[in-house]
């Protein structure tokens, strides 16, 4: 009998939708990156999802987050995906936690509980405790790593962090890893050299915001779903044994 993940079982089987079906998998950061992945990894049968992220939709998410809507501004991005994954499958189960992920806050979650952790945030100290809590826990992690100021899409890559190269934040990363004795990190990055931002706009755009920073990455609706299709294509393989 026919469902809606018949075309998805054509390619992997039922016995690796079964499986699918019961995993869990947290996803730490529901942005341009992580709200993609979370929505390929819903609509491939994940039966659990675990949503982190303590942000609310704003106006400039519009240009590239997939759960940013007019309709949305303002709301919880967990809360807001997570009703987006129950309209799109009703059986799944989503934890979506209103929490910045920082060493202060890592004794909340239970890494062990988790079949795959996507980290898809953007401050250092959280990436490097959510990899060390995978690890330490045997579970399989992915990082994504800049997908700021890029306008291919095709530049980005699936590879060990060690492998990585152009991206400012894998070298962070690589010398952070490395220092902790981590020898393998699958991430996606991309080779692409940064895009120079206007100036002008930048200057506008930290004016409005009032944030106390030097600059402001620009994005775009093609790099980071990109990149955040290419994570959950990784989970969903790894996870069917495909």
């Amino acid at each position: 009998m026919q469902n809606q993940f018949s075309r998805t079982a054509l390619l992997f089987g039922e016995t690796a939708m079964e499986k699918l079906y019961g995993s869990r998998v947290a996803v730490f950061g529901v942005g341009g990156v992580g709200g993609y992945a979370v929505e390929a990894l819903a609509r491939s049968g994940i039966g659990t999802l675990d949503l982190i992220d303590n942000d609310t939709v704003s106006l400039t998410n519009l240009n590239r987050q997939i759960i940013a809507l007019h309709s949305t501004i303002g709301q919880y991005k967990v809360d807001v995906a997570a009703a987006r994954l129950l309209d799109i499958n009703p059986s799944i189960q989503v934890n979506a936690h209103r929490c910045f992920f920082l060493p202060e806050t890592a004794d909340q979650f239970d890494f062990s509980k988790y079949d795959y952790v996507v980290d898809a945030i953007d401050t250092v100290k959280g990436k490097i405790e959510i990899i060390m809590r995978a690890k330490a826990a045997g579970v399989p992690v992915i990082s994504s790593m800049g997908a700021g100021n890029k306008l291919d899409p095709s530049a980005l890559r699936v590879t060990d962090i060690y492998q990585t190269k152009v991206c400012p934040l894998a070298r962070v990363m690589r010398y952070e890893m490395r220092k902790r004795g981590v020898q393998s990190l699958k991430v996606v990055y991309s080779e692409e050299l940064p895009v120079q931002t206007n100036p002008v706009i930048t200057a506008e755009c930290l004016a409005e915001e009032g944030v106390e920073r030097r600059n402001i990455p620009g994005s775009n609706a093609f790099v980071p779903s990109a990149a955040g299709l290419l994570i959950a294509g990784v989970v969903i393989r790894e996870l069917a044994a495909y």
